[in-house]
């Protein structure tokens, strides 16, 4: 008895400091997002992008229909899109998405205010779905700063400001559900993610992620929805990496650099943490290594696990790229790494991929067997490029040609050979394939399987 009132007693303080209390000021009686969507919203845009495309017959390749057909070809038609973008500066820096104003021949961007403005773009990139704009003539323009998306914790309070469905600026509410989203948004993005069940809907690409400081944590960019409809699983693309893409705009890029890992990862399972002496499941396992790779200078090995890169836990490759990408190509990176369950903290360089050996690109001229078939060296910057198992070697089809996709070639096959001579350089391929004339056997390597191609000219 005695010890059950001395525990009510104990609680006697908490309980009191938790009682309802008359609100003191009129800022705590009327709580409301409008001040903050009053100073952010200004910075947020409309983007309508339009580009022109050339409509393509599927009988353009073949020489027999191709005359029938000829009136059909080269139509030229009109796409527009629709989406958001955020300034970021007072000289007019817009980010938006990439599948919103990627390759658009004409950005217009509406203001808050019903400003209008012409913007070029400066720096895009499909696989991150990220797109750096310049406003022509712009000056003295609203902006919204970046955070820190290292330090964006799961339930903060944000909101999210779009066009959705292009019904003018709106505004909406929730929290962030979930980091390192890595593998799970739609459409062309790869990598890492901010989750929000902030609505997100057709229209909101590009619009801006803020904190409740007002501060930009992510550029919203796609849904995982059934319907067209938000559910409430939104991704937004940190505002790290979007630092990033800033730096290589203002830098003169007009394309984003990554650093090469030259490395081939794989999450580690529970399965894989008890074998590598990890207590618990977590890391990237490396399991193809490059020579040139600057983990490898390092000192790592194949079967090292990658723990975290700057202090941040990486579970997936697309983390670890990530981690990379923001830190940016000449800087450095702390790598912790674990080997037979001992960890170590090692210094790796961010470098782009080696151009070594050179491409050496050849294309095949019109008297060739294969005309405009082109070719190169396969170097660490193809197989960057073009997503290709990282220790991959030897010569790569850059482009087919007409007759070589007939043929059934393809881009990204590697060649092997071509009737009896070993492909060991682009030169000799244009005399190897005259030599093989008029049947013609090539043997090619295509995701990792061998395949003979065999036609006749």
């Amino acid at each position: 008895m005695i010890r059950a009132l001395f525990l009510c007693l104990s609680l006697l303080p908490f309980a009191a400091s938790a009682e309802t209390r008359v609100p003191e000021s009129q800022a705590e009686i009327s709580l409301s997002f409008a001040p903050l969507v009053k100073s952010a919203a200004p910075a947020v845009v409309n983007i309508y992008a339009r580009r022109v495309v050339q409509t393509r017959s599927p009988f353009a390749d073949d020489p027999f229909f191709n005359d029938f057909f000829r009136q059909f070809h080269g139509q030229p038609r009109v796409q527009n899109s629709l989406g958001s973008g955020v300034i970021l500066s007072e000289d007019g820096i817009v980010v938006s998405n990439y599948h919103v104003v990627g390759q658009a021949t004409d950005i217009r961007v509406v203001l808050n205010d019903r400003r209008e403005f012409q913007a070029r773009v400066l720096l895009g990139d499909e696989e991150s779905d990220l797109a750096i704009l310049q406003l022509e003539e712009a000056g003295d323009m609203p902006s919204l700063p970046l955070r820190d998306s290292d330090t964006v914790e799961v339930g903060e309070l944000v909101l999210a400001i779009g066009n959705p469905f292009g019904v003018g600026q709106t505004v909406s509410s929730g929290i962030v559900s979930g980091l390192a989203r890595s593998g799970t948004a739609t459409g062309n993005a790869r990598g890492y993610f901010i989750q929000t069940d902030a609505p997100i809907n057709p229209g909101n690409s590009g619009g801006a992620l803020i904190d409740v400081a007002g501060r930009l944590i992510g550029v919203n960019t796609s849904i995982l929805t059934r319907s067209g409809g938000s559910n409430g699983i939104g991704f937004a693309i940190p505002a790290a990496l979007v630092a990033q893409f800033v730096e290589q705009a203002r830098a003169g890029n007009t394309r984003f650099e990554r650093p090469w890992a030259g490395i081939t990862g794989q999450q580690v399972d529970a399965d894989l943490s008890q074998n590598l002496g990890l207590s618990i499941p977590g890391g990237v396992v490396i399991t193809a290594l490059h020579p040139d790779s600057p983990f490898n200078d390092a000192g790592f090995l194949v079967g090292d696990v990658v723990l975290a890169v700057d202090g941040q836990a990486v579970h997936t490759p697309g983390e670890m790229i990530f981690r990379m990408a923001v830190r940016g190509i000449g800087a450095s990176a702390r790598v912790l790494r674990s080997r037979d369950g001992q960890e170590q903290e090692i210094s790796v360089k961010m470098i782009a991929p080696p151009e070594r050996p050179a491409r050496a690109t050849r294309v095949m001229g019109d008297r060739a067997v294969l005309p405009g078939l082109t070719v190169a060296n396969v170097n660490p910057g193809v197989v960057a490029e073009m997503g290709l198992p990282v220790n991959t070697a030897g010569v790569i089809v850059i482009d087919p040609g007409p007759l070589g996709a007939r043929a059934g070639l393809q881009r990204g096959d590697v060649l092997r050979s071509i009737g009896r001579q070993i492909i060991e350089g682009p030169e000799q391929v244009e005399r190897a394939l005259a030599r093989a004339a008029p049947r013609v056997q090539m043997e090619i390597l295509r995701g990792g399987q061998r395949l003979i191609v065999r036609f006749r000219i």
